[in-house]
């Protein structure tokens, strides 16, 4: 990992970015909600971490066994003592009746509101990507979820079919787990690079950047006593690219390895593009499934003109890139650039160089020329031929020429604007309603009376809702967990950023215009005890297309 720590004169440390490399996969294709996956727990975790640095008296921190700090309510200047008072005080708050709301009132709860520090910067946290190509979270290794074996390692399948060959994070079976637990070693690692950062980052800020195309770039590959120059080829994906990876297999009969095909599917793929021989040399040994770069209709399926950029700040130097490089296709470019720019005083001996993954555009996998033949996942779905990689060092050479002697670089051929030429299969929001003598944001499923939890406790709490799509709660939350402080005064505790919250809608009948909305905290082990409510925000659209917001609680319960 590499850490970027921001300290201002006035307000001290301001942020951090970072770059490691690990695939956001920790969260299975079977999961439906909206999420951050591990690069988002991590940035939660740390911002979190430092706005409790900052804030809290360190005697009010409690330490785990790993040295890091648990989250301790700071809002709350003792705790209740008496149980059955607590007990009586919750059953005094049942659940209210849903009412409407302005669309602000869902910001100014918001645990973490922009409105809550104006004389302060806040601290921002950035968990960077880099080149994760064939880096997976899920480390427990592959295995069969018929029989509980290890899948084939050469093709990722159990007993042929890829379907069955999963990934196990270090949670398993539980991903929820498993996102948590990687985003907290991102975070420890940041926290400890964090705190020990020493090297001051000085010299100019500077950049390059060009749009290169990549679908007929010509290489200069060097030999032993000699050169060559070949080209790349239109994009194009192979077989198995359809095979998917153990962290989302794919379908069918495709598997991991495959530089032959099938003749069923080359026929499929013939109804849709054949491929021609010039191309199909090109690539070889990918067997090309889909020849995207060949497929203009209703838009072109690949892109074939894209952006590379290199950053300089100080001896920190980042490589833009629009793909998704393998653990050594990003180690030989980081290399060949260094390379070049070690040779320059203005750098001096200590240079930094990092990728910044997936920037700017998508393209795709980048491996290099020898994971090109073996032809798994990544190499199938190297778009541009087995010379990719070396097409990508010799444009960022470039770039890194320009930038040490100062000279511009040709902008490059314009990539076409397709934003007024977009297709969307989701089916508009047609109109909200609830049933007869039920409102908006009024409790389907309440907590128990009377009900008393522990620490690592399910709360769930079901409200009559509307679609999500109809406000996306910006700056806002869905949902919020309230702690009362004395009689009267609900304060925020925890909403939609926070790890242990999850807003679930759903609605059961497809045709129907009723919804429902599930909130589910799992209780921190760290929860300060006392009384507490489950809130609900949301936008309902009428029939005529006008929205309105609403919002509900829950009745009150203890956490003991």
């Amino acid at each position: 990992m590499t850490l970027l720590k921001f300290v201002d004169d006035e307000w001290g440390p301001l942020g951090s970015f970072n770059w490691f490399a690990t695939h956001g996969t920790s969260m299975s294709r079977t999961n439906s909600l909206i999420s951050g996956d591990n690069k988002g727990a991590a940035a939660r975790f740390m911002e979190d971490w430092f706005e409790r640095k900052g804030s809290v008296r360190m005697d009010l921190v409690r330490f785990e066994n790993d040295g890091v700090p648990r989250r301790i309510s700071n809002i709350i200047p003792s705790l209740h003592d008496n149980y059955h008072e607590l007990l009586e005080l919750a059953a005094s708050f049942r659940s209210p009746l849903g009412k409407p709301a302005t669309k602000t009132s869902s910001i100014a709860r918001r645990v973490r509101g922009v409105l809550r520090q104006v004389d302060k910067p806040r601290f921002v946290s950035a968990f960077c990507q880099t080149n994760c190509g064939d880096v997976s979270p899920n480390v427990l290794g592959t295995f069969c979820i018929d029989t509980g074996l290890p899948c084939d390692f050469n093709h990722s399948t159990c007993g042929g079919k890829n379907e069955l060959c999963y990934g196990r994070g270090p949670g398993y079976p539980d991903e929820f787990e498993s996102t948590r637990i990687i985003g907290e070693r991102q975070f420890k690692k940041a926290v400890e690079l964090f705190n020990g950062a020493s090297e001051q980052i000085k010299g100019k800020v500077d950049f390059r950047h060009a749009f290169i195309d990549f679908s007929q770039l010509g290489v200069n590959l060097s030999k032993v006593g000699a050169s060559e120059v070949i080209k790349t080829c239109p994009a194009a994906m192979g077989f198995a690219f359809a095979a998917g990876t153990t962290d989302g297999p794919g379908a069918f009969d495709f598997k991991q390895g495959d530089d032959q095909g099938n003749p069923f599917w080359k026929l499929v793929r013939n109804l849709l593009k054949t491929p021609g021989k010039e191309q199909i040399d090109c690539h070889h040994p990918k067997p090309i499934l889909l020849d995207t770069g060949e497929m203009k209709l209703p838009y072109d399926w690949a892109p074939s003109i894209l952006p590379i950029q290199v950053l300089r700040v100080g001896q920190l130097v980042i490589l833009s890139v629009p793909g998704e490089f393998t653990t050594m296709a990003g180690r030989r470019l980081r290399d060949a650039v260094k390379t070049v720019l070690s040779g320059n005083k203005g750098f001096g001996s200590n240079i930094h160089v990092v990728i910044a993954g997936l920037t700017n555009t998508y393209s795709q996998y980048v491996t290099t020329y020898e994971e090109y033949q073996v032809q798994r996942y990544e190499g199938a779905s190297t778009l541009y031929g087995p010379h990719t990689l070396s097409a990508y060092i010799q444009e960022f050479t470039k770039l890194a020429h320009a930038l040490i002697s100062g000279q511009p670089v040709e902008p490059g051929p314009q990539p076409p604007d397709l934003l007024d030429k977009q297709i969307s299969l989701l089916t508009p929001v047609v109109m909200d309603a609830t049933p007869i003598g039920v409102k908006f944001g009024d409790c389907s499923s309440d907590v128990p009376k009377n009900s008393t939890f522990k620490r690592a406790d399910m709360v769930s709490v079901t409200f009559w809702s509307a679609c999500p799509r109809n406000d996306l709660m910006t700056e806002g939350t869905f949902s919020l967990v309230e702690f009362l402080q004395g009689k009267d005064m609900w304060v925020p505790a925890y909403d939609d950023d926070d790890f242990c919250l999850r807003f679930k809608w759903s609605r059961p009948f497809k045709l129907s215009s009723h919804s429902k909305a599930t909130i589910e905290w799992r209780i921190p082990k760290d929860v300060t005890p006392g009384v507490y409510r489950i809130k609900h925000f949301g936008a309902a659209k009428g029939l005529l297309g006008s929205i309105h917001h609403f919002t509900g609680s829950s009745s009150a319960f203890v956490v003991a």
